[in-house]
């Protein structure tokens, strides 16, 4: 299998692909395979033929391949005109399995995945993955417009291949088999570079984990397209220092510490190391949000091409994964705009975008060579005031004195609650209480409030969200998370959800709702609070039985979030819902008092529960 691959990626490229309907039936001409294949599914993202001894019953290939395939083209880019992925599934012959790209003639360029072994029909953990296994290979050997895959000789056949399947399952929502996978790869062990080298427990999951998750591993890609040399569109291979100095150009920092612990760290390395560093000049920085995501389909379809803010003329573009011409819709992050050209090095005729679109106006629809991103307007943020901050869970921001982690659990605004605003440069702001600012602790530990000064762990991009909150985002491109006050803050979310958006005021212009101002009547079958917005019944309720949540004025943009908290302000019950009614059962707790504090949207409502 090593060598089908290894062939496989090396075979001298070319850009000879149409985008062509894929055949009824597939004639193999490679190695030892010479069936003809039979297409059983075709969609947007899949071509999937079997041979004639595979069970024409067995779907779930189907749902798995396509669902992948979409992802790793929504993450990585292009990956050539054809939108789909060919997978051949064989049954009774040619064990294990091969990749080939749409640079590659030998499959007729084509990105393809041809698995023997079978007979599939278990679905078996092996059998999803030696398939996401295969796909992993397309993805090295094919990104960025880009052919081959220059650190195949130093991972090998399997160790990036593990850390792609891992994120693939948790993408998909297959947190059974991510589990799985985590469990089966964490304590493997390989002779490369040295002897029980543990290359998924002690390199790429810490990295997948402290440096941004999917996105570091995209960033690897861009940073090879974007420095790495090649011969026309062919890298060759890479040694160690390279390795771990592309690597730690996509993290943003130095990961030499890291590539010492899991490989060790030889004299050789250090000399390729610090020759790396001299013929690729680039620096160890933050990457900077995403401001502009564009997709080539309209609804935010086929692949994705994620821009920090700056300037893309046409081959910097390919570098991030996108196509001459072929953008149709954008996400835009508020408070920046993105500028397409209509020719390379911004020229032509241009349009700006400041919100998203989900189809482009047709005198752009793939029309789009060079882009620049920047920011539209001055800074959102409150800066110079003083403000509290809200969690969903109507927890307000706590820097705890700066002893210790940052909460959301604070029920009212005192003195460790409120926050002084301040321009912490190049559109972002940081955020301090009693004259120490809070760092996002780079996403490897929770949130403190204790930095004497600004550096890049205390700065901040301050969204507005579309419903009026607003949310947090550290230097390491991760989201600030209250945690729903249940545990000690963070800065590790990849996306805005409920415990990453916050309410806000300005301390002393309002009175901020406290739980203890709330008057709740104990003793009635109903309570109504905020002027009837909310309603929650039966008042008191039998223990064992349900509690009905209704939100009169409900946002549906936004969704409801509700929390039972007890007397020691612990929180008991926690329910997440998109619809105005919740139910919230109560057979798991004590009878007393409680407090109900229901969020949707900007609004937050409480009231007192007595369960019996």
């Amino acid at each position: 299998m090593l060598a089908l691959i290894a062939g496989s990626l090396a075979i001298t490229s070319q850009t000879t692909q149409a985008q062509t309907t894929p055949p009824a039936t597939w004639q193999e001409h490679w190695f030892e395979h010479n069936q003809v294949v039979s297409r059983v599914f075709l969609d947007n993202d899949l071509a999937l033929y079997y041979d004639s001894e595979v069970s024409r019953s067995l779907t779930w290939p189907m749902q798995h391949l396509s669902a992948l395939w979409r992802y790793t083209k929504r993450l990585y880019g292009s990956f050539g005109t054809e939108p789909q992925l060919y997978a051949i599934l064989h049954t009774n012959k040619y064990g294990g399995g091969h990749p080939s790209t749409y640079f590659d003639g030998s499959h007729d360029f084509r990105n393809v995945i041809d698995a023997g072994y079978g007979p599939w029909t278990s679905a078996t953990e092996n059998d999803y993955n030696l398939l996401t296994h295969e796909v992993s290979h397309i993805v090295e050997g094919a990104s960025k417009n880009m052919h081959n895959s220059p650190a195949f000789g130093i991972w090998g056949d399997s160790k990036w291949a593990e850390i792609f399947i891992y994120d693939a399952y948790k993408a998909l929502g297959l947190e059974s088999r991510a589990t799985g996978a985590y469990n089966l790869f964490n304590p493997q062990t390989n002779n490369s570079p040295r002897p029980n080298t543990y290359w998924f427990r002690d390199w790429f999951y810490p990295i997948y984990n402290q440096y941004g998750g999917a996105q570091v591993l995209n960033r690897y890609f861009i940073q090879l397209a974007l420095y790495f040399q090649r011969s026309g569109t062919d890298y060759p291979s890479m040694n160690m220092g390279e390795f771990v100095h592309f690597w730690s150009g996509a993290a943003g920092v130095n990961l030499k510490p890291m590539a010492t612990n899991a490989f060790g760290w030889t004299a050789e390395f250090e000399n390729q190391f610090v020759a790396a560093q001299q013929k690729y000049p680039f620096t160890y920085t933050s990457w900077g949000p995403t401001a502009a995501s564009l997709f080539q389909d309209i609804n935010y379809g086929g692949y994705g091409v994620y821009l920090q803010p700056g300037s893309y003329n046409l081959a910097k573009l390919k570098a991030f994964g996108g196509r001459n011409d072929d953008i149709s819709s954008i996400k835009v992050l508020p408070g920046y705009k993105v500028t397409f050209y209509a020719d390379d090095n911004f020229t032509g005729a241009s349009k700006t975008f400041t919100a998203d679109a989900i189809a482009i106006d047709a005198s752009w629809n793939d029309m789009v060579s060079s882009i620049i991103v920047e920011r539209s307007t001055e800074n959102p943020a409150p800066v110079g005031q003083t403000v509290w901050l809200r969690g969903n869970n109507g927890g307000y921001l706590s820097s705890k004195g700066g002893v210790g982690a940052m909460w959301t659990n604070a029920t009212a605004v005192q003195g460790w609650n409120q926050f002084l605003v301040t321009d912490a440069g190049n559109g972002k702001v940081a955020l301090s209480n009693g004259g120490l600012f809070v760092s996002s602790e780079n996403g490897v530990k929770s949130i403190t409030c204790n930095r004497p000064s600004v550096q890049g762990w205390e700065a901040f991009d301050w969204i507005v969200n579309s419903d009026g909150t607003v949310s947090l985002r550290g230097n390491n491109g991760m989201y600030v998370s209250s945690e729903n006050g249940v545990a000690e803050m963070t800065c590790t979310r990849p996306a805005i959800d409920g415990w990453e958006k916050f309410s806000y005021g300005i301390v002393g212009l309002a009175t901020p709702r406290t739980v203890a101002a709330v008057h709740v009547p104990e003793t009635t079958d109903l309570s109504i609070e905020a002027n009837g917005s909310l309603l929650v019944y039966p008042n008191p309720v039998a223990k064992g039985s349900t509690l009905v949540v209704n939100v009169k004025k409900y946002n549906a943009s936004a969704p409801v979030n509700v929390s039972v908290i007890d007397v020691n302000k612990k929180v008991v019950a926690y329910k997440k819902a998109n619809a105005a009614v919740v139910n919230i059962g109560t057979g798991n707790m004590a009878s007393g008092f409680y407090i109900l504090t229901v969020t949707n949207g900007i609004n937050t409502y409480t009231s007192k529960v007595l369960i019996q």
